[in-house]
């Protein structure tokens, strides 16, 4: 059966105090949920998100990881260090990630390797621009971004592997993607999985929408059949906001 995620990605947000702060006011109101709730600091305070939140039913993770065990790297983490602090999930592929740092396909096979090589498991983004929907290549894009980085894997990796569709041109714009197309999207996803690897690897497949999720259309978002949470970034900064979209299935 499939999990239902909300994750919050705090991207290059919060310093110390801020992030105390934020996980302060989220222990008081992330009690319990129906989902699992995730957060991802900066990597300077992964490890005191993890021990502030050791006791309780939110997951520290981690917005990236290079794919080398360690080496020439400046200013690059490995998964042995993230897990090192705790951290047993990762986000790779984010639109951000490709667009400002040319993380292309080939590039994110290698990380998702690492960290799968390393049980750590890997929420995987992925979602077309603009001119790709206007242009009616929406569908190709988001198949050759799958196949091209998790389509070398075995059926068994899946487990292991959240896939977050998230169309950029709702990315902080304040755009977001209706219900409906949220829905088409991840059926379609769902399907290209089941195509590759049968109906148990897709119909056990976490897919979680990465755009723009608000407290205003995150219950109408989650309610569709092929959508099972979201991942989370402005709104995700607010205690409150988040509280409310933790609390949207």
């Amino acid at each position: 059966m499939r999990k239902n995620i909300v994750a919050g990605n705090w991207k290059m947000n919060n310093g110390l105090s801020e992030t105390q702060m934020l996980i302060s006011d989220l222990k008081k109101q992330i009690k319990t949920s129906e989902a699992e709730v995730m957060i991802a600091p900066s990597f300077t305070n992964l490890w005191h998100a993890f021990e502030a939140l050791r006791q309780d039913d939110i997951e520290v993770i981690a917005q990236n990881m290079h794919f080398a065990k360690n080496g020439a790297y400046t200013g690059e983490v490995s998964a042995e260090m993230l897990q090192s602090v705790g951290i047993q999930t990762v986000i790779l592929g984010h639109s951000e990630r490709r667009a400002y740092f040319n993380e292309d396909d080939a590039i994110l096979a290698k990380k998702v390797d690492a960290a799968l090589a390393n049980e750590i498991r890997v929420i995987f983004c992925f979602g077309e621009e603009l001119a790709d929907r206007k242009a009616g290549n929406e569908e190709a894009i988001v198949e050759a971004q799958i196949k091209n980085a998790l389509f070398h894997l075995d059926a068994s990796a899946f487990k292991n592997i959240v896939l977050a569709y998230e169309p950029v041109w709702a990315i902080g714009t304040g755009e977001t993607a209706s219900p409906e197309q949220a829905q088409d999207m991840h059926k379609f996803i769902r399907k290209t999985l089941e195509n590759q690897y049968g109906n148990n690897v897709a119909d056990n497949m976490t897919i979680l929408y990465g755009g723009s999720v608000k407290p205003a259309n995150a219950k109408e978002i989650f309610s569709k059949p092929d959508v099972d949470g979201g991942l989370i970034g402005g709104a995700s900064l607010n205690a409150e906001d988040f509280y409310a979209i933790v609390n949207s299935f």
